[in-house]
């Protein structure tokens, strides 16, 4: 917090300084507050309305400087439309380039008007959540509610458009009236598919979507990747920039992410099959589906370790490890071993590189390109979930080959096999690992040379002689951030332990969330093959077809919300929308009423998993606005704690699966739908008491 605070003072426009909200008081108005609440001398009621006051203030201050300031652009615009009739000598080309120049500028001002509201939009969340962990009070939940949805907000100003559309819309469409010469260019409003691009436009767009949080299908999809980044914008980021990145590197990171979700997803629609073909029971597939999350459990925390070191050595590795797990899967057919099948499986998790596909991304594409680049390991993702069940459904085939069986239950381990030795040849030859010695190098520059820098210039701008009374503030407040460094460590988290820490309730809510819908999702796909052939005697080209579909709504369903619904309504909206209609799903799941009919369970199957999608996406936007900043690099990162959440979901699934199996396949169904359904009411009730703090 105390880094966050001087990277704000940093940062001022120091023109407009004084408009800043004030952090530094408030955050020392919250160590009274708790001092004075330990020795009874204020109550929950005082403090409650003391402190709403002074954001009020606080906020009232910033808002009224945003309305000048676009009073002012406004002003500016006016006064070069009228340029455009007035009689000029200069050549018209002159003229037009003056005038867009002038645009340009005006453009210029507004992007800065918009990093201004940003800070302050992240200081007042940042204050929220100092004032809830500081005092153990629900304070954010109070002031969102009262403040938010008042008809005169003023928070709304800061977290929303604050009106900036207008002046957007009006720079566009003159920067592109000015641009045809002969003043006969198509409308922006009349072709609004083919938006005018512009450098200044596409800096300002990217600005107005990160502080409103509205967005489009490319943001959407993205933001499922959860691959964090610092609140502020830094200087590291523009280094990568500059140092370039592979691009057949990026493919090839791509590809291992794209390969590993056929991997675990190949084997769904036979292992059932292939459990009863080695003397187990059907119910049996949940281990053996399920064997592959429990090492991925370990697998993500000594990657996401290792790719601090090197991205190119855990792939290699990860790509040796899986082509060992495929072959001991397949070869446990003639082996005749379930053991054999299940350490396969077991190995194949420990290859699971996610951690690394992830880090790459964050650490090695450029800034303006990260978006897409998330957007291609979610698509990629998304696409081999799709591809793995289709793929099954295509080895359909029973041969021998030298006392080798090539069938439909070891085809899938062949197959991949087979493509992970592709893989690695084509990686060996062409990934490049990114020089660590470069990376270190920016990273300590970002951290040293903005301190230097912004402190000579405080130190320029700093009055030579202060009234007694700031004085003494002053030094106050540079005490208190002098204890609080050496209380908090602002490096990322260094342990599980420490990572759990940063984790406040509405973030715990939300790894509940993603908890519950990792595992409503396992419970539809891996009991598919078992539930379908006992109630409707389909064959595993029946399954892998049905669980092709339900992959291949992915990307239209995040087209759709992420074009659409998202910019239609809030995001804890959609979220809180999303977890009713999934419990609906999972209720209507139930086989209550005989017969169990396939448009029952296609129909509830569908519900469960589109919506699912939809609550993955919004959830894990809203998490990484609420997740502390400290999670953003390091080895347990918010990335990596995500991903154990939902890996530690699908091994309980997957356990719940065989456990309700011993009861027999007729309860089966039942048995395992109670556990989802209770899980998911629970995280509704979580949702409806945190509400508010999703702001």
């Amino acid at each position: 917090m105390v880094e966050f605070g001087k990277k704000l003072k940093q940062r001022q426009i120091q023109e407009w300084k004084r408009y800043y909200i004030n952090y530094k008081l408030m955050k020392r108005k919250v160590k009274q507050y708790a001092k004075q609440i330990e020795v009874g001398a204020a109550d929950r009621r005082h403090v409650l309305i003391d402190f709403s006051v002074m954001l009020d203030n606080q906020i009232e201050k910033v808002v009224l400087f945003i309305l000048e300031q676009q009073g002012l652009l406004a002003s500016r615009i006016s006064k070069l439309r009228e340029q455009h009739a007035v009689p000029t000598q200069q050549p018209h080309i002159s003229k037009i380039s003056e005038l867009c120049e002038a645009y340009r500028a005006a453009g210029q001002d507004l992007l800065k008007l918009l990093f201004f509201v940003e800070m302050n939009a992240i200081g007042l969340r940042k204050i929220l959540k100092k004032f809830d962990k500081r005092l153990g009070y629900r304070f954010t939940d109070y002031y969102v509610q009262t403040r938010a949805n008042h008809p005169y907000s003023q928070l709304q100003q800061v977290f929303r458009h604050v009106g900036v559309g207008a002046v957007v819309g009006a720079i566009s469409h003159n920067l592109a009236n000015l641009q045809d010469r002969q003043g006969r260019c198509l409308s922006i409003y009349d072709h609004p598919s083919t938006p005018f691009k512009d450098p200044i436009i596409d800096s300002i767009n990217a600005a107005v979507v990160r502080l409103t949080y509205s967005t489009n299908f490319l943001h959407f999809v993205g933001r499922h990747a959860f691959i964090m980044e610092e609140e502020l914008p830094s200087t590291a980021d523009d280094a990568v920039d500059e140092q370039g990145y592979h691009l057949m590197s990026l493919f090839l990171n791509l590809a291992n992410t794209f390969l590993y979700m056929v991997n675990t997803y190949i084997v769904v629609p036979t292992a059932d099959s292939y459990s009863m073909s080695l003397g187990a029971a059907a119910t049996v597939c949940g281990v053996v589906i399920g064997a592959m999350a429990v090492a991925q459990l370990l697998s993500s925390v000594y990657f996401s370790a290792w790719s601090n070191k090197s991205y190119f050595r855990p792939l290699v590795f990860s790509s040796i490890v899986l082509l060992v797990g495929n072959v001991l899967y397949a070869l446990a057919y003639d082996l005749d071993s379930l053991a054999v099948l299940l350490v396969g499986r077991i190995i194949c998790g420990l290859g699971s590189a996610r951690a690394v596909n992830r880090r790459y991304i964050s650490d090695c594409v450029p800034l303006k390109m990260r978006m897409q680049a998330s957007a291609g390991f979610v698509s990629a993702s998304a696409l081999g979930m799709a591809c793995g069940p289709a793929l099954a459904g295509l080895l359909q085939t029973n041969f021998k080959f030298y006392k080798i069986t090539f069938n439909k239950d070891t085809l899938p381990g062949w197959v991949m096999a087979l493509a992970w030795l592709i893989y690695l040849v084509l990686l060996w030859i062409s990934f490049e690992d990114p020089a660590r010695e470069a990376e270190e190098n920016i990273s300590r520059q970002a951290n040293s040379g903005p301190l230097e820098n912004g402190a000579l210039e405080s130190g320029l701008t700093r009055p030579l002689i202060l009234r007694t009374e700031e004085k003494h503030q002053q030094d106050d407040d540079e005490e208190y951030e002098d204890s609080e460094v050496s209380k908090e460590s602002h490096k990322p988290a260094s342990t599980i332990r420490s990572a759990y820490r940063l984790l406040t309730p509405s973030v715990k809510v939300q790894l509940l969330i993603y908890f519950m819908l990792k595992y409503a999702m396992e419970i539809l796909l891996a009991e598919s093959s078992v539930v379908t052939s006992y109630y409707f005697g389909w064959s595993t080209s029946s399954v892998a077809i049905f669980l092709a579909c339900l992959g291949v709504t992915v990307l239209p369903v995040n087209i759709i919300v992420g074009s659409y619904i998202s910019n239609m309504f809030k995001d804890r909206q959609i979220l809180l929308a999303s977890e009713i209609v999934v419990c609906i799903g999972i209720i209507f799941s139930f086989h209550i009423i005989s017969p169990y009919s396939v448009p029952q369970y296609v129909c509830s199957g569908f519900i469960t998993f589109i919506f699912a999608e939809v609550l993955e996406g919004v959830n894990l936007s809203l998490l990484s606005t609420v997740m502390s900043s400290k999670l953003s690099r390091g080895t347990y990162n918010g990335g990596l704690l995500s991903t154990e959440a939902g890996t530690l979901a699908r091994v309980v699934a997957d356990g719940t699966i065989t456990l309700a199996g011993y009861f027999g396949e007729s309860r089966l169904l039942n048995l395992t739908l109670i556990p989802s359904l209770f899980i998911c009411i629970s995280s509704i009730i979580a949702t409806i008491c945190n509400y508010n703090s999703f702001y």
